[in-house]
């Protein structure tokens, strides 16, 4: 590496001049390229020849390109670092790290737990490449949430994003134990959550639903929302890739036809969007804090269906919810319908059982 030069220049200025350099030899006359036509004037093939060091530097650029990235990425700080910087930009205070934790952070993310100088922080990391922008839709779901003060929600510190990788960093909640009256409590400050509404369905930009993108483009009409951006989207993606047969798809086109008479006329409700029990956790003073939001303006039973799909609240919290803001009867088998669009999200994602339980629910169109 040393007789190349290589300590001398940049390694993105040597990644260019790999390029121009091949790009030159493969299509330069031999006129400008001197050495390989010295070799070839010693032989009557010259065209072989020319040929023979054409496909050789064809098949080694790629090679010393990922060669010479994989330095580079070497130079580049580490993640630990860029936090750091990000910190100390952020809070104006110096921000030595004292130690990492990782936590349990699911197929997407990578997760931890800073201890710094200036703090504890909570720390998201996953490939900006797989899903660009993730972080910076979380950072302002998580802020249309906060600015409402109806619920408690992690405090975002800052995010960042490079080729390769992004992170988000969270004020660190140390985990607490469920007061008395959590339950109550939570299902108050949902309703008041819900109480926040729009003019129309969807949301001003679009963010994500696990690790799909969700589209969020807005529509005055619920069952036109419901059925275009959340069912028909997932439904065209699941038949694509063929996890998904004909005759589901004609219940689906059956179900459409029944949205009208199937939900009440309400307000576009702000909404959490991906309300399952995986995503609230107990802070120190007993109180539900809601995570991983995806959020949107939608019919408010959305957040209840997702909090029945898997399990993890309590039936009080339902006859709470209930008080606090009534809901339209026959509410508990709309959840179902509500279920069918992270279903169908768990179907693109994994297969396997969810389709089944999209099926029942769909047995009777």
């Amino acid at each position: 590496m040393t007789s190349f030069g290589i300590r001398q220049y940049k390694v993105t200025e040597f990644l260019i001049t790999v390029n121009f350099l091949t790009d030159w030899l493969m299509n330069a006359p031999i006129s400008k390229r001197p050495f390989i036509a010295t070799i070839a004037q010693r032989y009557e093939d010259a065209p072989r020849i020319i040929a023979l060091f054409t496909s050789l530097f064809k098949q080694t650029r790629p090679e010393l390109l990922y060669l010479f990235q994989r330095l580079n990425s070497k130079q580049r700080m580490s993640w630990k670092d860029q936090v750091k910087a990000k910190l100390e930009t952020v809070t104006g205070e110096k921000a030595e790290i004292l130690s990492v934790t990782p936590v349990g952070g699911g197929s997407i993310n990578e997760t931890f737990r800073l201890e710094t100088s200036s703090g504890m922080y909570f720390v998201k990391k996953n490939s900006s490449s797989l899903y660009p922008q993730m972080f910076e839709k979380e950072a302002l779901g998580l802020k249309i949430l906060a600015d409402t003060g109806e619920i408690p929600v992690p405090e975002v510190v800052a995010w960042d994003e490079t080729n390769e990788e992004a992170f988000l960093i969270m004020k660190y909640i140390p985990p607490g134990t469920k007061s008395a009256d959590f339950w109550e409590t939570f299902a108050k400050r949902l309703a008041a959550l819900h109480g926040h509404t729009d003019k129309m369905f969807g949301l001003d930009h679009d963010n994500y639903i696990g690790s799909l993108p969700q589209s969020n483009r807005r529509y005055r009409s619920w069952t036109d929302f419901f059925r275009e951006e959340r069912l028909e989207f997932q439904v065209k993606m699941a038949r694509n890739a063929g996890k998904i047969g004909s005759n589901t798809i004609r219940q689906f086109e059956r179900f459409y036809q029944k949205l009208e008479e199937i939900f009440p006329d309400e307000p576009p409700a702000l909404i959490h969007g991906d309300l399952w029990g995986g995503n609230f956790i107990v802070n120190p003073e007993g109180e539900a804090v809601i995570i991983d939001p995806a959020v949107y303006y939608g019919h408010r039973e959305m957040d209840l269906g997702m909090s029945q799909l898997f399990g993890g609240f309590h039936h009080s919290f339902y006859k709470a919810y209930n008080r606090y803001f009534p809901l339209e009867p026959g509410w508990q088998e709309r959840l179902d319908y509500c279920n069918l669009y992270p279903l169908m999200v768990h179907v693109n994602l994994f297969g396997g059982g969810y389709l089944g339980s999209v099926k029942s629910i769909l047995k009777k169109f």
